[in-house]
């Protein structure tokens, strides 16, 4: 055994906690979970007094370069902050500067609990780049858009995949993409569709994300943005749609027939007045409903603990979310969109974990161990972030990135926008 919490408060996967509970971890995965000190030694014991043994985060939708933006340009909505303000000023970007942004969004991930990403983004090798180099896990897409040429985006998709599909025992995952409805065409669909058959891939898109985006597609097509990509086959491949805010009953229904996951991104949503998603909805529906920051440029923030308080906030009243359902929005399910086999304190499952430093003002008295993770602790409370049994940070210390490098990177960028 390579490392062994002891004497920790543990999440179990049914929302449960385990109170002095004893957690291994072997070879990348979990091998012990219990009550009593395991009969196998460990290289290296980890005391969790007052600590809470959580599963690592998992962001299922995020655009990890725009770290670089954050800031740049507020209040406003989507369609104007989009197309007035970030599209002309991603036009600068270059792939150094993404892999510098990347790198500044990984460190905010990491000390902030988040153990996973599925990235979506161009000069996407770069980002891979800096993934690879931080020990986090990820799913990453450089997405098909524009109206019809899409053999540079397939090229790029193919050389990703050769390079990069599979790196270190599958810590990172290459994915199809297709941005949205509105920036693309039937032909890029296609194609995309196509990509991910071939090579066994996910997909991840935005879907449905405003109400114009929403009416203006079925204005021209007579079909909501889900309907569209379902005929065209999109969903033949299993689907992250981003967003979500406005689909329709029926768009629902072909989301769960075609066991897609919906990554619910509310504080975005809000931030850029599009909507608030009807995340219960989904779930009753049979959706996979998982949980996603967006980029750092619409939050301001990469920081999922944020993330799950608004999401039980916004769906309580009459149709309730709780805190158990939103971290699971955060860990399990957003491991299933991203086809990986963890998020879960369980024997067998990868050793993606964080611990939090429950001895705070802030979460004491302690009454409720899951409502003081969603509804009180904070990303600043993470003490420790491993990755498949790694340990990436530790009491404020980055153990893979350059810190004082790529902060000075970052503020470098800053004068180029």
């Amino acid at each position: 055994m390579d490392t062994l919490f002891s004497k920790v408060t543990a999440v179990l996967p049914d929302g449960s906690v385990k109170n002095n509970a004893y957690v291994g971890v072997g070879a990348g995965i979990i091998t012990y979970v219990g009550s009593e000190p395991p009969a196998e030694a460990a290289l290296a014991v980890i005391d969790g007094t007052n600590k809470v043994l959580s599963p690592g985060l998992v962001n299922a939708h995020t655009h990890l370069p725009m770290t670089l933006l954050r800031g740049f340009a507020d209040d406003m909505d989507l369609q104007t902050w989009l197309f007035e303000h970030i599209f002309p000023a991603e036009d600068k970007l270059t792939g150094e500067l993404v892999y510098t942004g990347s790198l500044l969004a990984l460190m905010e991930c990491i000390a902030s609990g988040t153990t996973s990403v599925s990235d979506m983004y161009f000069f996407e090798s770069d980002v891979a780049r800096a993934v690879a180099e931080s020990g986090m896990k990820a799913n990453l897409c450089r997405p098909f858009q524009g109206l019809e040429n899409h053999e540079t985006r397939l090229r790029e998709a193919t050389e990703m995949i050769e390079q990069y599909h599979g790196y270190d025992n599958g810590r990172i995952l290459i994915d199809a993409s297709v941005h949205a409805e509105y920036t693309s065409s039937p032909a890029i669909w296609e194609a995309a569709v196509r990509l991910a058959s071939e090579n066994h891939l996910r997909m991840h898109t935005h879907l449905s994300e405003t109400a114009r985006e929403h009416s203006e597609c079925v204005a021209k097509y007579g079909m909501t943005p889900a309907a569209v990509f379902d005929r065209y086959g999109l969903f033949s491949v299993p689907v992250t749609a981003a967003h979500c805010v406005h689909v329709t009953d029926g768009d629902i229904v072909i989301l769960a027939e075609r066991g897609a996951t919906a990554v619910h991104n509310p504080v975005s949503n809000l931030k850029l007045n599009s909507g608030v998603a009807r995340v219960r909805e989904w779930q009753k529906g049979g959706v996979n409903a998982a949980l996603g920051t967006d980029g750092a440029a619409s939050n301001n923030s990469l920081d999922l603990f944020e993330e799950m308080k608004a999401a039980a906030i916004l769906a309580s009243g009459e149709n309730p979310l709780t805190a158990a359902g939103s971290l699971r929005l955060a860990t399990v399910n957003g491991a299933v969109s991203q086809g990986r086999k963890s998020g879960q304190i369980a024997e067998g499952c990868d050793a993606d974990l964080i611990l939090l430093d429950f001895d705070k003002p802030h979460l004491l008295p302690l009454h409720n161990v899951i409502s003081s993770l969603v509804y009180s602790a904070r990303g600043s409370d993470v003490c420790l972030t491993m990755v498949s049994g790694k340990i990436l940070y530790r009491d404020g210390e980055f153990l893979t990135i350059d810190r004082e490098r790529v902060l000075r990177g970052a503020r470098k960028a800053a004068c180029i926008f």
